[in-house]
């Protein structure tokens, strides 16, 4: 009797102490499970992270802290089913809070068997938010680092290149010019003769885009105010539009000052926008939207966050695919129709915002549409975070 009464102490001593344990920890939510995904139990990590009371969740099921969509596709049962069939389930992604919000969520189910009778299940979910956060921003200043070293080999050779095809050219033209005086005027050769002039022109075009493109084109930079450069320049970049595609301008909120040659800011919008318009050939909307981000510095010696002004032009139209997106900077590399593009207006708006001290990001569905970021340098002293 009395080793009986001492085993059931033991016991409740234990239950108390893992009761304890559970309530003591509170950057985790962890939770029991029964078999069917309702919550059995709640503690304060729990309701710390997802905003719920333990009133409020108790006898519902797990899958309310799931988007619709990883709902729609079954992904909570689908958990539990990995969980119950491998001994262990481990993921991430994004949960909703009881504000509606959504968290970066790291989540581990293991299996709870009784006699080897499935009888529920452990959840630990853990707020990985701002490491998540903090790691595409690392991502994307890698990138855009390697772009910007990338840029800065190119440009050399196609800043010699364009010097020298911009004396041959001279030649040919002159050249032309001449044939043209002195030759019979028969339709045939009027028309190779002209033939070869467009050839030439449009070389020189090409040329006058490796310049820019190899940054031997001078910037004349000026402290310029963003939201007040953008409404007038509106109307100019309007012309680039046919009437069947629409643009709007949304500046959402007061922004600072960046340094720039303002000419060359609208020659980088005026392209981007023509972009965007041919990838609308049936019309749609496009938008350009200014706006500030807080982002680490790619061109910093060490990880230093600073503010940037974003301007994006936003289109509607076919998107590219990862792989097509990925390439989209990269000199000569165009998806238009041979004679209908040079492959060096995007690498020029690279070069100039590099020029800047600044980057682009380009970020692109196939499908749904693509949106082009110029990210400046705000004019202010960059603080470390």
């Amino acid at each position: 009797m009395v080793n009986a009464v001492t085993k059931l102490t033991s016991q409740t001593e234990s239950s108390q102490q893992l009761k304890l344990l559970i309530e003591s920890v509170t950057d985790h939510a962890l939770y029991l499970l029964d078999t069917d995904g309702l919550v059995c139990s709640w503690n304060p990590g729990a309701e710390r992270i997802k905003g719920y009371a333990a009133e409020d969740v108790i006898g519902t099921h797990f899958s309310r802290f799931h988007c619709p969509t990883d709902r729609d596709a079954g992904e909570p049962d689908r958990s539990l089913d990995i969980a119950a069939r491998e001994g262990r389930y481990a993921g991430e992604g994004w949960r909703l809070r009881s504000d509606g919000s959504r968290f970066r969520a790291s989540v581990v189910i293991e299996p709870v068997f009784e006699s080897e009778v499935l009888v529920g299940f452990v959840k630990v979910t853990r707020d990985i938010t701002e490491s998540y956060q903090a790691q595409v921003l690392l991502r994307d200043a890698q990138r855009a680092l390697a772009s910007t070293q990338q840029f800065e080999k190119v440009s050399q050779l196609s800043r010699g290149l364009a010097h020298e095809f911009n004396n041959l050219l001279t030649t040919i033209h002159n050249a032309l010019d001449l044939i043209a005086l002195r030759c019979d005027k028969d339709d045939t050769t009027e028309r190779l003769i002209g033939n070869a002039q467009a050839a030439a022109d449009r070389g020189a075009l090409l040329t006058r885009q490796l310049l820019a493109f190899g940054a031997g084109q001078t910037l004349v930079r000026e402290r310029v105010s963003t939201a007040d450069w953008l409404q007038p320049a509106l109307a100019a970049l309007q012309q680039r539009c046919l009437a069947k595609h629409t643009l709007q301008l949304q500046v959402t909120r007061v922004l600072p000052d960046v340094l720039l040659d303002p000419s060359q800011l609208e020659a980088a919008l005026f392209n981007l926008v023509g972009n965007a318009c041919d990838a609308m050939p049936e019309g749609g909307h496009i938008c350009i939207i200014g706006d500030l981000e807080r982002r680490l510095d790619p061109q910093a010696d060490t990880p230093t966050y600073r503010d940037f002004v974003a301007i994006r032009v936003q289109d509607e139209g076919h998107g590219m695919a990862p792989d097509i997106a990925a390439r989209a900077s990269e000199p000569f590399f165009t998806t238009k129709d041979i004679g209908q593009g040079s492959g060096l207006g995007l690498s020029q708006v690279f070069g100039f915002i590099t020029q800047c001290g600044g980057f682009v990001d380009v970020s692109s569905t196939e499908g749904g549409g693509t949106t082009v970021s110029l990210l400046l340098p705000a004019l202010e002293v960059p603080a470390n975070d």
